[in-house]
């Protein structure tokens, strides 16, 4: 979407594309790009209250601020709730410190996975910027006066095979006096921009309170609401106005302007794997060697053994998450692998007293239980996506003992308490 994700213009939109999906239709937002500014809960809110009222459906916030001040416990269940969404919402805020704050996190791979499960992806305004194989760093440019220049994008659309740039704001017109078009850049500043690409790209540009709807399953490219969209190729613009569909395999070159399903245009390679690790909160675990990672161990055992003795499962869960991360990370930094190794016996030992206390207190209830067993379905994930089918099983079958039955389905991890 150019803008006006959250406005009257896009309202059936956001309906439409919700009633194309299966049941749940489980909607999320994530404030990731908005994370910096102050009023974000505040965005968040207004996000959720215009999809109860106006899309008449609920929004979860998958709350992602910032990668080094978010607990590890807050994390996985931002992750989780994304892991979820079958409809997932990102718009308004600074592109860039969004891409700072995802690079080297699940979350662009979360995005991907979600898609080519069939989930719908709607990137609006700042968020818009990022999906493709470049960022227009607006801010740093319109209002700092930086020179000119890109930065690396999520390029999540290359994983389906659309190797191009997005610009929304493409007709914004709030200059005035002068010339904001192109995302407040100009145009003939744009073209200057255009020139520094390393790579003739194709750019997408999206007018506001305008959505272009890219479906992979029908190979089509929708334009809906008040504007047009613009795909300038060299010097050339063609453009599509709302209302209109056309192939997909326009926008990667091709010359079939036909939406035929029955002459589907190429299809993308299959989403390739990210290669990044999981993000890590807090300063890096071997920044002094193995003596700082084994301080942070037993001040992680000190934590969890303070949740436990509370009856506090969110911190004695949040330790355990801290801690696979500090080991995930360790593995890269550290030279000796038997610091690795004994740190994941830790971890293990933690969990079986996890579960041996847990027995012991059988009484709790099921809300009280939450936070802990979606922390280590959570981690459980986690251990999955890495291979780590042992302790990932380990975990299950702790659960078991204490009478926690999980069931892998379809459309994700379920929990139950036997009676």
């Amino acid at each position: 979407m150019g803008s006006g994700e959250l406005g009257a213009t896009m309202v059936e939109v956001h309906k439409d594309l919700l009633r194309s999906l299966p049941e749940p239709r489980r909607a999320a937002f994530i404030d990731t790009p908005a994370g910096f500014q102050l009023n974000v809960d505040e965005i968040s809110r207004k996000a959720a209250a215009y999809f109860q009222r106006h899309i008449e459906h609920p929004l979860s916030i998958a709350s992602f601020k910032n990668r080094e001040e978010i607990s590890g416990l807050a994390a996985e269940q931002a992750f989780r709730t994304l892991r979820q969404a079958d409809y997932i919402l990102m718009g308004p805020g600074s592109p860039t410190y969004a891409l700072n704050q995802w690079r080297s996190s699940p979350i662009p791979e979360i995005l991907v996975r979600r898609v080519a499960a069939g989930a719908c992806l709607t990137a609006a305004s700042a968020a818009a910027l990022t999906v493709g194989r470049f960022t227009l760093p607006v801010y740093e440019i319109y209002k700092v006066g930086e020179p000119l220049h890109w930065v690396e994008g999520l390029d999540l659309l290359g994983r389906f095979g659309l190797d191009l740039v997005v610009v929304p704001h493409w007709n914004n017109a709030e200059g005035g006096s002068h010339d904001t078009r192109c995302c407040f850049m100009g145009e003939s500043r744009f073209g200057k921009l255009q020139a520094l690409l390393p790579e003739p790209l194709p750019i997408l540009g999206i007018d506001e309170h305008t959505a272009c709807i890219l479906d992979f399953a029908a190979e089509t490219v929708g334009v809906r609401g008040l504007g047009s969209v613009t795909l300038r190729t060299g010097g050339t613009d063609r453009r599509f106005a709302a209302g209109e569909t056309v192939a997909l395999g326009v926008l990667r070159g091709e010359t079939r302007d036909s939406a035929d399903a029955s002459s589907p245009g190429r299809q993308g390679s299959p989403p390739e794997p990210f290669r990044s690790e999981p993000p890590v909160t807090g300063p890096s675990a071997a920044s002094s060697g193995a003596d700082s990672f084994w301080g942070r161990i037993h001040a992680l055992q000190t934590d969890f053994e303070r949740g436990l003795a509370g009856g506090d499962f969110r911190i004695a869960t949040n330790a355990l998450l801290e801690l696979d991360r500090l080991i995930w990370r360790a593995q890269g930094d550290l030279e000796s692998p038997d610091a690795v190794v004994q740190a994941r016996d830790t971890l293990r030992e933690l969990l079986v007293r996890l579960g041996t206390d847990r027995a012991a207190g059988a009484g709790n209830a099921v809300d009280g239980l939450a936070p802990l067993v979606e922390g280590l379905l959570s981690l459980r994930e986690n251990w999955r996506s890495d291979g780590q089918w042992a302790a990932a099983d380990a975990i299950r079958d702790l659960l078991r003992r204490v009478r926690i039955q999980v069931e892998d389905t379809t459309s994700g991890v379920r929990w139950r308490l036997e009676s």
